[in-house]
């Protein structure tokens, strides 16, 4: 069984998980904690749980899913890890000064591995897939676990809903390509952990969302 907890953080009430198993090793994904609060919350819990992070895992490349990149990296040594299609909109620094006109006063740690698209990130007794869902970027990624029917799906589902496409990279197209030809083949029972909002599951969604028909 992998264990999953949720922190909702910063301004735009983002979901960044930790994913644990009996191992005790952890991956981050998405780990948007901005105040200094959230990020004490974050390393506590890990230090309190006695988990070891072996992976900083980002869906895409939006500062809201990686202001709190440079925490994980100073207290870990771990990099941010995504697609390479993504890469660019790993300068957090850059994105937060257009799209919000103030400075990012924390470091930004380098992009470390490059995401193995179709292929699995490894922790503990489990395996993460690395589906490529573009639309929202064109790099979105979700994560899935095979062996706990569990996805992290990023900006790409919500629940009853979808995340944008008219940012620099957003395609309408591509992301309807990715909920039906990619997401909708995933089991049923199958729980979604959004990047914003609350679980969902494929099946709810294949029968309730109409972005997903």
């Amino acid at each position: 069984m992998i264990e999953v907890k949720r922190f909702v953080v910063n301004m735009l009430q983002e979901n960044c998980y930790v994913v644990s198993d009996d191992s005790r090793e952890a991956v981050i994904i998405d780990c948007g904690a901005m105040y200094d609060e959230e990020r004490r919350a974050l390393l506590d819990y890990i230090a309190n749980h006695q988990l070891k992070p072996v992976h900083l895992l980002s869906t895409h490349g939006h500062f809201d899913h990686n202001f709190g990149n440079d925490t994980v990296w100073k207290a870990y040594g771990l990099k941010p890890e995504v697609a390479e299609a993504d890469l660019p909109l790993m300068d957090i620094k850059k994105q937060v000064n257009e799209l919000l006109g103030v400075g990012y006063e924390h470091e930004v740690p380098p992009v470390g591995s490059l995401l193995p698209i179709n292929g699995t990130i490894g922790f503990g007794h489990h395996q993460l897939k690395v589906l490529p869902t573009p639309g929202h970027t064109r790099g979105s990624v979700t994560f899935y676990c095979e062996d706990e029917h569990v996805a992290f799906s990023g900006d790409t589902l919500f629940r009853m809903s979808i995340g944008r496409t008219d940012f620099e990279g957003g395609s309408w197209q591509q992301i309807s390509h990715s909920l039906k030809q990619v997401l909708a083949l995933l089991p049923d029972d199958t729980k979604v952990y959004s990047g914003h909002g609350e679980p969902t599951t494929i099946g709810e969604e294949k029968r309730w969302n109409p972005y997903m028909r």
